[in-house]
């Protein structure tokens, strides 16, 4: 039987010798190192074991001896971490490769390589001199045992890609303990050299940078190797992610947990693009003009000429609180899917505050803390793109949601057959407990619902509906408690008791529920009530409310590489919140992290303050104004702390204590928008009361007759809400307005 397999190996392509009980050959094979044994040769052999010459046939084998750890629990997880790190960065690996157990507990890995070398010693652990790790290659040989002969697969040993093999050796070699200092080098620059004419700014760019300008608050360099640099991604428990030729200085990764593609080489200019625009090289390069690089620059047509006017735009959503790279996302989708910053931004808001949740607060001053909790309340008709432009910015959470939801249903199923089993019936099951609900996403849920959702997940629980509408009606639902003194608590982080006559009362220590959704103005508008405006209700809502119209369809499209970037950058940000920063007492409460402010960024709260209460004085201010105001002394903190959390999920966000002056900058700014978003709406709401009555009021006349009186009243009138309530075009007003001053 041996021999049979043994003619098959010849058959195919392999180079066989009989070998001693001692592992070596039995008798001269230095022949048999470019030539094979025929099948009638093999039948003439009877040996004790036999042997596979490696770099005939382009076989090159990786010896993996273990017997150099002292026990079989050492060989097993040193074995475990090598082979793992294999699959892990080699793509397909299990089918790339033959793995086979030797005798003494090691391993065989099996290729064939067009970069067959000789045998080399690759790795050796400290205190010992036999090798750990060593390849068979040109003049070499492995044994094929007994076992191994019967396992006809050494048939399909499989050509590997140059690149593959290198990674192979590189991982190899990481286990070499003469290596295991961790290098710490400044790489020189490259000299800048002119080049006649002109120079593009990336040529620029790559002369005077090195790749590790770039990616050094990225990566580490743990090994330093005569052609190149081994690094490895911060906080990963990979062995290493890639590496940085020394010649060319070109950063290859194998690692997918960055932003940076994997397999794919990077120049320190495609490394800018890629870390700070996402991989708009566009962008990046007329960044790069701004700030020196290059002879070129961008041309005078695509400046605004003098002569034409350019039309103001109403305050928008100051994306530049996020970080470049998630600002960049929220323009391509808004380039590409004709999403709305506002929105968008505004989600990004709702979302960090939903990972954040309980996990941190920050404190202004003793006694005075602000959980990040926020309102957020889309504003614009219905038609508009208010819940794709949301979709855009939630959808990684969303998915990890419905997985949780799944997963607790799948759990629920298994715990409901084994409750309705008999005791005896029980005895052969092991016990399962009742699952907990993970759910952190609630959309259509009624309030007791939630309660008891938020009870099981007491971090956060955030509320995201389409319409908003039907969550403000419902706010005095029961005569016998208060809705509305429910979620006014929530959003001071005050315990919380729902109680029913229905059912027995729930209780919520500290609250955290984040809202978004979305409504219409005048919708919205119906809400501002006296009652509401008195209890302030309305004054804790964020609203953005941009001016909108539909955009025609364009053909520009956004790739999937920038889509599962956000994504896996959003549930990476979770996760992180979830695993790395929650803390909890023995009793199971989170303990929050609690940040405070730097000394300057507590001189600029001290400064944003007393200007928020100077206009609060003000006599100039309307009482609208003066009611939501002081809201903004809570909210602005609880920016800071989201925008300052958010900007550091690419560094450790477990060592964050500080608020910096930069984020409470930020913080104000947002404030500003908020407040500019507030006063729209109220002067949209009292104007189109005005045009409503204008036009109720005179029934009789023409459109054109009650423009005339509207427009005398107040010329700077909404003309696109006019229009609207008139029933007639936008241009139709405007040629009213034009015969208007040929009449003057």
């Amino acid at each position: 039987m041996k021999k049979t397999h043994l003619q098959l190996l010849s058959s195919v392509g392999y180079s066989v010798i009989p070998c001693k009980e001692d592992k070596r050959p039995d008798g001269a094979w230095k022949q048999f190192q470019t030539t094979a044994r025929t099948s009638e040769q093999i039948e003439s052999l009877n040996a004790p074991l036999y042997g596979l010459i490696t770099g005939f046939n382009f076989l090159e084998v990786m010896d993996i001896d273990l017997k150099v750890l002292s026990t079989a629990k050492e060989q097993l997880e040193w074995w475990s971490e090598f082979l793992s790190f294999l699959q892990d960065n080699i793509l397909d690996f299990n089918d790339k490769f033959i793995i086979k157990k030797t005798k003494n507990n090691g391993y065989h890995i099996l290729y064939k390589s067009k970069r067959v070398e000789g045998n080399q010693k690759i790795a050796s652990l400290k205190g010992h001199t036999e090798a750990i790790i060593e390849t068979r290659g040109n003049g070499g040989m492995v044994i094929a045992y007994d076992k191994h002969l019967g396992e006809l697969d050494y048939q399909n040993i499989q050509f590997i890609s140059d690149n593959d093999r290198e990674i192979l050796f590189t991982i190899a070699k990481t286990y070499n303990y003469i290596d295991t200092e961790i290098v710490k080098i400044e790489p020189t620059k490259k000299e800048y050299k002119q080049v006649d004419g002109e120079i593009t700014a990336w040529d620029d760019f790559n002369n005077k940078n090195t790749v590790w300008d770039i990616v050094s608050e990225d990566f580490t360099i743990i090994r330093n190797l005569s052609d190149k640099y081994i690094i490895k991604r911060h906080n990963s428990e990979s062995v290493h992610s890639g590496y940085i030729y020394k010649d060319k200085d070109l950063m290859f990764l194998f690692s997918t947990g960055t932003i940076y593609e994997s397999e794919k080489q990077y120049s320190s200019f495609s490394a800018y693009a890629c870390k700070y625009f996402n991989s708009d090289y566009s962008a990046a390069s007329k960044q790069a003009y701004i700030d020196g690089y290059g002879t070129r620059r961008i041309k005078k047509e695509q400046e605004p000429k003098e002569n034409i006017q350019i039309e103001t735009k109403d305050l928008e959503f100051p994306i530049d609180i996020f970080p470049k790279t998630v600002q960049t996302y929220i323009s391509e989708c808004s380039t590409t899917l004709n999403s709305n910053v506002d929105y968008m931004g505004s989600s990004l808001l709702w979302l960090t505050s939903l990972c954040i949740g309980n996990a941190m607060k920050i404190e202004v001053k003793k006694g005075w803390q602000e959980s990040a909790v926020v309102w957020l309340a889309v504003v614009g008709k219905a038609g508009i793109g208010k819940t794709p432009s949301i979709s855009n910015i939630i959808f990684p959470l969303e998915k990890q949601n419905n997985k949780e939801i799944s997963s607790y249903i799948k759990d629920y199923e298994k715990f409901e057959h084994y409750d309705n089993l008999t005791p005896k019936d029980k005895k052969d099951y092991p016990e399962i407990q009742k699952p907990v609900k993970k759910q952190f996403i609630a959309n259509d849920i009624t309030l007791e619902a939630l309660v008891d959702l938020h009870q099981e997940n007491d971090n956060a629980v955030g509320v995201f509906k389409d319409e908003l509408a039907g969550w403000f009606k419902d706010m005095n639902k029961y005569k016998q408690g208060s809705d509305l003194e429910f979620w006014l608590s929530t959003w001071s982080g005050k315990s919380v008791n729902l109680n029913r006559i229905s059912r027995a009362g729930s209780f919520v220590s500290s609250p955290m529920i984040p809202i978004l959704g979305g409504i219409q103005p005048g919708i919205f508008n119906s809400f501002y009530t006296e009652e509401n405006k008195d209890n302030g209700f309305m004054d804790r809502m964020l609203l953005s409310y941009p001016d909108l119209k539909v955009e025609k369809y364009n053909d520009a499209e956004m790739s999937y590489d920038t889509i599962n970037w956000f994504s896996d950058k959003i549930v990476s940000f979770y996760e992180s919140i979830k695993n790395n920063v929650l803390r909890r007492n023995r009793d199971g409460s989170i303990e929050p992290i609690v940040l405070k402010f730097s000394p300057e960024a507590k001189t600029e709260w001290i400064r944003i303050f007393n200007e928020i209460t100077e206009t609060q004085n003000s006599d100039e201010e309307n009482e609208y104004m003066k009611s939501m105001l002081p809201k903004q002394k809570s909210y602005i903190p609880r920016f800071a702390l989201l925008i300052q959390v958010f900007s550091d999920t690419e560094t450790r966000v477990t060592e964050l204590d500080l608020i910096s002056k930069e984020c409470i900058l930020k913080a104000e700014q947002l404030s500003k928008y908020f407040i500019a978003m507030a006063k729209k709406i109220k002067i949209d709401s009292i104007e189109t009361s005005e045009i409503k009555n204008i036009i109720v009021n005179n029934k009789g006349k023409s459109t054109k007759e009650k423009f005339l009186i509207l427009y005398a009243q107040n010329p700077k009138l909404n003309k696109k809400e006019t229009s609207e309530q008139l029933g007639v075009s936008l241009t139709m007003i405007y040629k009213y307005i034009k015969q208007l001053e040929k009449n003057v």
